[in-house]
């Protein structure tokens, strides 16, 4: 007698903000990553200076970005909260604890690729 194999289904995770973005928040620098569809370099380090936080804001726009997550390091992100907020974006703030990646080797682009990846399927609650 033949075995009849079970169709086997896949849970799959649907998009929930297809135009989010990842901030990892610095003192000196912001790293910043978006859908890697809207850029050749879908991550891009910024400085913390006020006009490096309009060209943050300025490329965010023209990436189609409209909602975002950042981590809530020290009073760093607090400029970059205002000015995102004031343009319109839906800015998250996360705990850098609560989000952690898989233990081993961080660096401010995984960081903020993985923001990027956590808000677009709405991990935050």
């Amino acid at each position: 007698m033949a075995q009849h194999k079970r169709p086997t289904t896949q849970a799959a995770i649907s998009l929930t903000h297809p135009n989010a973005a990842g901030i990892d928040i610095g003192s000196a620098a912001h790293f910043v990553a978006v859908p890697p569809d809207r850029d050749d370099e879908p991550v891009r380090e910024f400085a913390s200076f006020t006009a490096d936080l309009h060209r943050l804001a300025d490329w965010l726009d023209a990436c189609g970005v409209d909602t975002l997550a950042m981590e809530s390091t020290g009073v760093y992100w607090i400029p970059l909260y205002e000015l995102l907020e004031s343009r319109g974006l839906t800015v998250l703030l996360v705990n850098a604890r609560h989000v952690k990646n898989v233990s081993g080797r961080k660096s401010d682009v995984l960081d903020c690729q993985w923001l990027q990846q956590l808000m677009s399927f709405c991990a935050f609650h």
